[in-house]
Order: C-alpha cells, then sequence, then structure tokens
C-alpha cells in the first residue's frame, strides 16, 4: 500500500528542479510508514493513545 501520491512527490521535485526516479514514491512511502509506525511505538511507550508531531 502506497501512503504518498506519486504525483505530488513530482511536482515537488520538479519545483526544486529535479526529476523523480520510478521507484522513488515507493521509498518515500516506506520511509513514512517506518516513520508512523516509530511515532505510534513513543505515543504507547508515554502511556498516549494519540500521537503527536513530537513523536516524529
Amino acid at each position: 500500500m502506497s501512503y504518498v501520491v506519486a504525483s505530488a512527490i513530482k511536482e515537488l521535485l520538479k519545483k526544486h528542479g529535479m526529476m523523480c526516479a520510478g521507484d522513488f514514491p515507493e521509498a518515500a512511502s516506506k520511509h513514512l510508514e517506518d516513520a508512523v509506525v516509530m511515532a505510534a511505538k513513543r505515543a504507547k511507550e508515554n502511556g498516549r493513545v494519540t500521537t503527536r508531531p513530537c513523536d516524529l
């Protein structure tokens, strides 16, 4: 499952004068998934069921 919009990533990179490799959006999605899982873990360790920006 992808958690990012490939066209939005491509557009953002284009604004910065860069191109997007075909597998970049998939890698970005995996990076995001890992970050969210870690944020959930931190929130649970702190006795919360709500993740906050500080958990990232």
